[in-house]
């Protein structure tokens, strides 16, 4: 995010600086909501079929199974496969140091190739305005990590 990004978010509080988090638990809850109340509707459906009475204890011990099971099938696979991923790819494997941080280096050798003794304040500044703040990677030698 840029400095007026940050701003402007920040200017909104909470809600702005965090309004994906807050959309997507909107979301969530609607869609919780939504699910309980049609499964309500279902299961009074069913149990009229059958000449029952609907019978709360069944209904929230049955949909909270559907839940859970909904849950572990779904939304479990793609936590793991999103906060998986994105936990490895900053813990730096392999095949996240292929794409940007080769580019990033080859980018900062030519900046201090061109302005000389100016380059690492340029790289400073680029760094600081675009939030960088733990260096850059340094390139695999292939040569001695590559098991021969």
């Amino acid at each position: 995010m840029t400095d007026k990004q940050e701003r402007d978010a920040a200017r909104h509080g909470i809600i702005g600086k965090y309004a994906y988090a807050w959309l997507t638990l909107a979301f969530f809850l609607i869609s919780l909501v939504l699910h309980w109340y049609f499964g309500w509707q279902a299961y009074v459906d069913e149990a009229q079929a059958h000449s029952e009475a609907p019978k709360l204890a069944e209904y929230l011990n049955e949909m909270g199974r559907d839940t859970f099971e909904n849950w572990q099938s779904e939304f479990l696979q793609l936590l793991w496969q999103v906060v998986g991923l994105a936990y490895f790819l900053y813990l730096g494997s392999p095949s996240s140091m292929e794409g940007d941080d080769r580019i990033e280096a080859k980018l900062d050798a030519l900046i201090r190739l061109k302005a000389g003794d100016d380059g690492e304040a340029i790289i400073r500044d680029i760094d600081h305005r675009f939030l960088r703040h733990h260096g850059h990677a340094k390139p695999l030698n292939y040569e001695q990590e590559a098991p021969r």
